[in-house]
C-alpha cells in the first residue's frame, strides 16, 4: 500500500525542509508502506520553490508544483490531488503545526474503513483571528453544507484514493476541497492529534483570503444564499407594504398629519435595500456561471518536478495550464 502526502506551500521556506523530515522519518518506522511526497507551490514571496526543487533533486519520491501566481490553498490541493499515485492520500499543512508523525491515527482509522479522517485539535495554537475564522466557516458548512455538528473540519486529514479520484473530476475554478468532500461520502470521522504552535512566519490566511474561502464554499456548493435572499426581498418588501398601509390609516385617522419624506424615504430603503441584496447575490453567481463558460483556469503551473508532466516539460513543454472543458 501507497501513502501520497500533497502539501500546499505557501511563504514556508524555513519551515518546509522540517516537515519533510518529519514524514520521511515517519515512513522509515512504517517501513511497510511506500509513500510520496506533493509540494505544491502558491506563488510564495519567499524562496519555497527553490526549497522544493532542491528536495525533489534529493529524492525521487518527492515532487514539486509550482504556481504562476497565488490561486489559494484549496486549488494547491486540487493540482496535488492530479499527481497522486497512492492508495491513501494525507493533506497537511506546511508549517508543521500539523504533526507529520502523528499521520498514522489518520491512516488507521482509513484501514479500519473509514472514507475520510479530519485531525481534531484539542487545543488549537492558533492566533484569536484565525480561530475566529475557523469558528465561522464551521458554522458555515453546517448550515450551507450539510457537514453534520459533530465533525470537525481542519486542513489535516486522510483520504481514500476513489474519494479523490472523483474530488479530480471537478474541473471548474472556484474549488472548494471540504464541499467536494462532504458531497462525495459521508463515511467520515475525526481522531485526535496534538497541534503544535507555530515556529516561523505567520499564516498565509489574511482577512481578505477568509472572507473569499466563506464566499467561495457558499457560492459553488450551494442554492441557499439564493433563497435566503428571495426570503429577505420578501420580508423587506412585506414592510414596506405595510409601512404605506400605516401611512394611509394614520391619514385617515389623523387628516392634518402630513405624509412627510420621511416615510417615502423609509419605504424607498427598505425596497431598495432588497432589490440590492438580491441582485448582488444573483450577480455573484451569475459573474461564477461567466467565468466558468469562458474557461478560467482552475490554476497555471509553472513549475512540474519529478512528475510524469514534469518529464514532457523537459522535451518543450512549458508550463501546464488546466482549464474547464468546454
Amino acid at each position: 500500500m501507497k501513502i501520497s502526502y500533497v502539501i500546499p506551500c505557501y511563504n514556508s521556506s524555513k519551515a518546509l525542509k522540517k516537515v519533510v523530515f518529519q514524514i520521511t522519518e515517519k515512513m522509515r518506522l512504517m517501513s511497510n508502506y511506500e509513500y510520496e511526497i506533493i509540494l505544491v507551490d502558491d506563488f510564495s514571496r519567499d524562496d519555497t520553490m527553490t526549497v522544493i526543487q532542491n528536495l525533489c533533486k534529493e529524492c525521487d519520491s518527492i515532487k514539486g508544483l509550482g504556481f504562476s501566481r497565488n490561486f489559494g490553498q484549496h486549488a494547491a490541493l486540487m493540482a496535488g490531488f492530479r499527481q497522486v499515485t497512492g492508495d491513501i492520500i494525507v493533506c497537511l499543512d506546511d508549517d508543521g503545526q500539523t504533526p507529520a508523525e502523528e499521520a498514522d491515527k489518520l491512516i488507521d482509522k482509513i484501514i479500519e474503513g473509514y472514507d475520510v479522517v479530519y485531525a481534531k485539535y484539542e487545543n488549537k495554537m492558533h492566533s484569536l483571528f484565525r480561530n475566529t475564522g475557523s469558528y465561522i466557516n464551521m458554522r458555515m458548512t453546517e448550515k450551507l453544507l450539510g457537514k453534520p455538528e459533530e465533525l470537525y473540519i481542519s486542513s489535516y486529514f486522510a483520504v481514500r484514493r476513489y474519494v479523490i479520484d472523483g474530488i479530480k473530476k471537478y474541473e471548474n475554478p472556484y474549488p472548494y476541497v471540504i464541499g467536494l468532500i462532504l458531497r462525495s461520502t459521508e463515511n467520515i470521522c475525526n481522531v485526535v492529534v496534538t497541534h503544535r504552535a507555530r515556529q516561523e512566519g505567520r499564516s498565509g490566511y489574511s482577512l481578505k483570503k477568509l472572507i473569499a474561502l466563506w464566499v467561495n464554499g457558499f457560492t459553488t456548493f450551494s442554492v441557499k444564499p439564493l433563497r435566503f435572499a428571495v426570503l429577505c426581498g420578501a420580508l423587506l418588501s412585506f414592510m414596506g407594504f405595510l409601512c404605506i398601509v400605516w401611512t394611509i390609516i394614520n391619514k385617515f385617522l389623523n387628516p392634518f398629519v402630513p405624509i412627510g419624506w420621511s416615510s417615502t424615504i423609509a419605504v424607498i430603503l427598505i425596497v431598495g435595500g432588497g432589490i440590492l441584496l438580491e441582485l448582488g447575490v444573483i450577480g455573484e453567481y451569475i459573474g461564477r456561471i461567466y467565468m466558468c463558460i469562458n474557461r478560467s483556469p482552475q490554476y497555471v503551473l509553472k513549475e512540474n518536478i519529478n512528475t510524469k508532466e514534469g518529464m514532457s516539460a523537459k522535451q518543450g513543454k512549458d508550463s501546464e495550464t488546466f482549464r474547464s472543458p468546454r
